[in-house]
C-alpha cells in the first residue's frame, strides 16, 4: 500500500504540473489585452512557401486567394511547392501568376520541400512565410505580420491560425483545440515575456537565417517543433501577432483526428528524447529561459489525456469515498481540485464566440475523443518515422474578409 500511494503521489505530483503551467498561462492571456501594432511602410519582400503533397484539391484555390493581399504585389511572390501533383494541376498552377517549385521524393516530408524550394529560388526576399496547402490567408495578413516584423526586428513570428469550418461536431471540437493552444502557447506566453510557440503553418521567418536553420531540419513529423527548438535553443525571440489571421482547415471525422494526434504525439515524445536535457543545460549556463520552457513542454501530457485523467481520478476518488471509505492518495478533495483548476484554464482559454449550443452539442463528442487519444497511445511506434499525410477537402471555400469581420466581433 505504501508503494501504490507513493506511486500515487508521482502521478499527481505530475498532473499537477501539467495542469497549473497550462493555468498559469491562461490566466494571463484573459486577464491582458494585447497592443496592436503601428502600421508600417517600409514594405519588405516577402515569399509565400505553400507546400502541397498530394494537395490537388486544394491548391488552385489557396494559390488564388493568397494573391489577394492588400500588401504591394511587387512585395511578395506566392511559390507553390509541387510534390506529387497531378499534371493537370502544374499546367493551372503554371497558368497563375505564381512561382512553381516542383519536387519529388522518395519518402515526401514538408522540411525536403521547403529545403529543395531554398536551394532554387534566388535570395532577393526579406522573410519567407510558410503556409500549409489549405491555409486561408486574411487579406491584411501579410501587411500586420510585416508591421510588426518592422517595429520588433524579430526573426521569427507566428500568425494567429483559426478554423476555416465548423460543419462538423470533430470539426468544432479541433478549432476549440487549436484556440485554447493559441490563447495558452502563444498569447499568454508573450503576456509573461516569453516566446510563442509555432504552429506550423501561418509563420513568417527571416529568409536568409530561416536558410541556415533548416538545412539541418530533417524533421519527419512536427519540423515546426524542431524549427521552434532550434530557434530559441540560439537565444532568439518568437513573436505572436494575434490580430492577424490565417484559416485552417480542421479535421472533420475520428479518422483523420486519430491519425493526425498519433502524428502530434509521437513527434513529442521524440523531441522530448532530444532536448529535454539540453533543456536544463541551456537554463542553467546561460539563463536561456525560453529554450528551457520549450523542452520542458514535450515533458507534459497532452492536453486532452490530461483533461480525461484528471477527470476520471476525481471520479473514481469520489466514488471510492462514497462507497468503501476508502481515499485515493493524497486525496478526494485534492484530485476534485487539481480537476476544476484544469477546468478553469480550458474555460479561460476559449474564445467567447465558442460558448454556444452549436458547442454544447459537439462536447458530447469528448468522451469518443478522449478514448481515441487513449488508444492512439498504443499505436505510436514508428509514427514519426514515416510522413503521416492530413487530406483536406475542396469543398470549403471562405470569403476570408467576412470572417475577419466576424473574428472581431
Amino acid at each position: 500500500m505504501v508503494l501504490f500511494n507513493a506511486f500515487l503521489g508521482v502521478v499527481f505530483i505530475y498532473v499537477s504540473i501539467s495542469v497549473f503551467y497550462a493555468f498559469i498561462f491562461a490566466l494571463a492571456g484573459r486577464l491582458v489585452k494585447t497592443k496592436s501594432t503601428p502600421y508600417s511602410t517600409s514594405f519588405k519582400k516577402f515569399a509565400v512557401f505553400i507546400p502541397s503533397y498530394k494537395e490537388d484539391e486544394v491548391i488552385l484555390n489557396t494559390a488564388k486567394e493568397a494573391l489577394k493581399q492588400t500588401y504591394p504585389a511587387e512585395c511578395f511572390d506566392v511559390i507553390v511547392i509541387a510534390d506529387s501533383l497531378k499534371p493537370a494541376s502544374i499546367e493551372l498552377l503554371k497558368a497563375m501568376p505564381v512561382k512553381l517549385v516542383e519536387v519529388s521524393f522518395d519518402q515526401s516530408t514538408k522540411a525536403k520541400s521547403i529545403n529543395e524550394a531554398f536551394n532554387v529560388l534566388p535570395e532577393i526576399y526579406d522573410y519567407v512565410l510558410i503556409l500549409d496547402a489549405d491555409n486561408i490567408m486574411a487579406p491584411d495578413f501579410i501587411d500586420k505580420l510585416n508591421s510588426r516584423l518592422v517595429y520588433t526586428g524579430v526573426k521569427a513570428i507566428q500568425g494567429h491560425r483559426v478554423a476555416k469550418n465548423l460543419n462538423t461536431k470533430f470539426a468544432i471540437l479541433d478549432a476549440i483545440s487549436e484556440e485554447i493552444n493559441n490563447h495558452v502557447y502563444r498569447k499568454g506566453h508573450r503576456v509573461l515575456g516569453l516566446s510563442s510557440g509555432l504552429i506550423g503553418s501561418g509563420m513568417a521567418f527571416d529568409y536568409r537565417y530561416y536558410k541556415s536553420l533548416m538545412k539541418t531540419n530533417n524533421a519527419i513529423g512536427g519540423f515546426d517543433k524542431e524549427s521552434e527548438l532550434k530557434i530559441l535553443r540560439d537565444g532568439l525571440e518568437i513573436d505572436y501577432v494575434e490580430d492577424a489571421y490565417v484559416y485552417d482547415e480542421k479535421v472533420e471525422n475520428s479518422e483523420v483526428f486519430k491519425n493526425q494526434r498519433r502524428r502530434w504525439i509521437s513527434a513529442q515524445l521524440h523531441y522530448f528524447r532530444k532536448y529535454f536535457l539540453s533543456g536544463f543545460y541551456h537554463l542553467v549556463t546561460r539563463g536561456n529561459y525560453d529554450f528551457f520552457d520549450k523542452a520542458f513542454q514535450q515533458f507534459l501530457l497532452p492536453r486532452m489525456l490530461l483533461l480525461g485523467f484528471v477527470f476520471l481520478m476525481a471520479f473514481i476518488s469520489i466514488c471510492l469515498k462514497g462507497l468503501f471509505t476508502f481515499d485515493l492518495f493524497p486525496g478526494v478533495y485534492f484530485w476534485v481540485a487539481i480537476a476544476l483548476v484544469k477546468c478553469s484554464s480550458v474555460f479561460l482559454s476559449i474564445p467567447n464566440k465558442y460558448y454556444n449550443k452549436q458547442t454544447l452539442n459537439a462536447a458530447l463528442e469528448l468522451p469518443k475523443v478522449l478514448i481515441l487519444m487513449f488508444l492512439t497511445l498504443f499505436k505510436l511506434k514508428g509514427a514519426n518515422k514515416k510522413f503521416i499525410h492530413t487530406p483536406h477537402s475542396g469543398n470549403i471555400i471562405i470569403n476570408a474578409e467576412e470572417e475577419v469581420e466576424s473574428e472581431i466581433k
